[in-house]
C-alpha cells in the first residue's frame, strides 16, 4: 500500500476513488496534529523547559528521512567539540519497563532493541561517549540526562512533532530520493503533518543530493526562514553479525548478494549496494522495526551465499540463525557538506563556544 505514496504525479480518477475511504481519517489526523501543536505553542508556557540547550532533529515524513543518521552525526560532532551531549529518543517499537530508560551511559550498552527500540541501540553503538536515553516523554528523558550525566546539549532524535519539550533549534531533514511522496497527510500519504509545518524549522538539511523542483517549491513557500545545508550517506564499513570482522565496503564490487532488511525504505539499501557495484539477486524484505525470529532466515543459503543487511537490522539478528549463509552488515554514516559551518551556526544560535 506504500507505493502510491512515492509518486508526485497527478492521480487518475481510479486512484482517487481507491484513496477516498482514507480521506476522512486523513482529515482527522490533520486536525489532531494541529490540536497537538496548538496545545504546545513554540516557546509557549505549555512546553517543559530544562536547564540545557535542546536541538530537535526530525522530519515531516514517516520513516527513512535521515533523522537518526543526522542526530548521530550531530551528537558525535558536538561531543568532539567539547560539549556535554546526550541523545534522547522515543524508542519506537521498544518495550521499556520504566518511564525513563538509560540505553547507554556513553560507555556501556545496558539494554537491547527489544526494550529500547531499534534507533536508540543503533545510536548507542555509533556515538561513543554520548548517553542515550529513552522515554515517551522527552521532558522526563531530558531531566534524567541532565541529572545523571550533566548534559548541556540535548539532541532529540525524531523530535519535530514532539511538542511537550521546549527546543532551542528545530532541524528538519528531507530525503532527496523520496521527496514528498504524494504530498498527502497520513494515512492518505506519508506526511505526518501538513507542509506548512516546515515554518517551524530553523534549518533544513537536504540528504542525498539536491531536492526535486517540487520539494524546492514547497521549501521556498513555507521554509524561507530556515538555513539550508546538505548531507550525503556514505558506506563506511562491511562487517559480520558478531562484530569482530570489519572491511571496506568496496569488496562488494562485482559480488552477487541478497538483501535482508526491515527498514522504512528498503530501496535505499538496494541503491547503495548497486552504487558499490554489488549485484542484488535475492531479497527478503520485512516491515520497518521488524522483530526477527529464526524462521525469517531459513533457507537463505539456498538463494545465495552472501547477504547484506543494515546496522539497524543486525542488532536484532542472532548470528547462529544465519546457518550456512554469510550475512554482512553494511555500515553507513552521514557526511555533511561544510559540516563546520553547520556546527558553528548551531553554536552561534545556542550561544555556545567551542571547547576543543
Amino acid at each position: 500500500m506504500n507505493w502510491p505514496w512515492r509518486s508526485s504525479e497527478p492521480e487518475g480518477l481510479l486512484l482517487r476513488l481507491l484513496w477516498l475511504p482514507l480521506a476522512i481519517p486523513a482529515w482527522f489526523f490533520r486536525l489532531g496534529a494541529a490540536a497537538d501543536r496548538g496545545g504546545y505553542l513554540r516557546r509557549g508556557p505549555g512546553r517543559r523547559r530544562v536547564d540545557a540547550r535542546v536541538i530537535s532533529v526530525g522530519s515531516l515524513l514517516v520513516g527513512g528521512s535521515g533523522k537518526t543518521p543526522m542526530a548521530s552525526w550531530l551528537a558525535e560532532q558536538m561531543h568532539r567539540r567539547g560539549h556535554k551531549v546526550a541523545l534522547l529518543s522515543r524508542g519506537y517499537g521498544g518495550q521499556p519497563d520504566q518511564d525513563v530508560t538509560i540505553v547507554s551511559d556513553g560507555k556501556v550498552l545496558h539494554i537491547g532493541p527489544k526494550q529500547a527500540g531499534d534507533e536508540p541501540v543503533l545510536l548507542a553503538g555509533q556515538v561513543a561517549g554520548v548517553p542515550v536515553i529513552v522515554s515517551r516523554d522527552r521532558g522526563l528523558a531530558a531531566l534524567r540526562a541532565i541529572s545523571c550525566s550533566g548534559a548541556e546539549v540535548l539532541i532529540l532524535d525524531d523530535g519535530f512533532q514532539h511538542h511537550r519539550l521546549h527546543r532551542d533549534l528545530d532541524l528538519l531533514t528531507f530525503d532527496a530520493d523520496f521527496g514528498l511522496g504524494n504530498g498527502k497527510v497520513l494515512p492518505r500519504g506519508p506526511l505526518r503533518e501538513p507542509l506548512a509545518g516546515m515554518q517551524r524549522a530553523d534549518a533544513i538539511i537536504d540528504i542525498g543530493g539536491p531536492v526535486s523542483a517540487t520539494v524546492e517549491t514547497e521549501i521556498q513557500r513555507f521554509g524561507t526562514g530556515a538555513s539550508r545545508f546538505r548531507a550525503h550517506r556514505r558506506p563506511v564499513s562491511l562487517g559480520n553479525l558478531r562484530g569482530d570482522i570489519r572491511v571496506q565496503p568496496s569488496v562488494l564490487r562485482g559480488m552477487k548478494v541478497g538483501m535482508l532488511t526491515g527498514i522504512a525504505r528498503p530501496d535505499s539499501l538496494r541503491t547503495t549496494l548497486e552504487a558499490l557495484g554489488a549485484v542484488v539477486i535475492a531479497e527478503r524484505i520485512f516491515p520497518d522495526h521488524h522483530r526477527y525470529v529464526a524462521k525469517n532466515l531459513r533457507g537463505l543459503a539456498d538463494e545465495t551465499e552472501v547477504w547484506v543487511t543494515t546496522e539497524k537490522d543486525a542488532g536484532k539478528i542472532m548470528p547462529y540463525w544465519a546457518g550456512a549463509a554469510d550475512i554482512r552488515v553494511l555500515g553507513v554514516r552521514l557526511d555533511v557538506e561544510d559540516g563546520d559551518a553547520l556546527l558553528e551556526w548551531i553554536e552561534g544560535e545556542l550561544g555556545l563556544g567551542r571547547f576543543r
